[in-house]
């Protein structure tokens, strides 16, 4: 998806866990994805740039669709795709 896109998303569920380091995005993403209903989306805010690689590696893992991320000053806000 392109920037456009991915900021006219309406997510069913925003984890903000920017001031945390890795892995602490990562586990609150897990944790926050139980809340997200089948096919819904969930957007990950993070200051952590590690978080750019390790969440779409997570979410191929577990069978989600990660759409994308907007880098925004001082952060980056990453969407996924729970598996329906």
């Amino acid at each position: 998806m392109d920037v456009e896109e991915l900021k006219n998303l309406k997510p069913d569920k925003v984890v903000d866990a920017r001031g945390t380091s890795c892995p602490g995005p990562l586990l609150a993403a897990k944790k926050a994805m139980a809340e997200v209903p089948a096919g819904g989306i969930m957007e990950v805010l993070s200051s952590d740039t590690g978080t750019r690689r390790d969440l779409p590696k997570w979410a191929k893992k577990m069978g989600h669709e990660f759409l994308g991320y907007i880098e925004e000053p001082g952060y980056d806000r990453l969407f996924i795709k729970k598996k329906g």
